[in-house]
């Protein structure tokens, strides 16, 4: 899957999280330290957010932007 992400540069690195995930952020060093360490936060979203969805019904769907 592929998620937009947002960078911001600081003085201490690069803060990047994902606007359409609420609460998914993280960090890193360097651009390329950030991108990976977001890749993670999203793939633990993701996790979190099917465990919360036990029982429920599940559908994909498809949105053209």
């Amino acid at each position: 899957m592929k998620y937009r992400v947002a960078l911001q540069e600081s003085e201490e690195g690069f803060s990047v999280w994902v606007p359409g995930l609420p609460g998914c952020a993280s960090q890193g060093t360097t651009e390329e330290e950030a991108l990976a360490n977001i890749a993670d936060a999203v793939r633990e979203y993701m996790e979190v957010a099917v465990e919360n969805a036990a029982g429920m019904v599940i559908r994909k769907i498809e949105v053209a932007v």
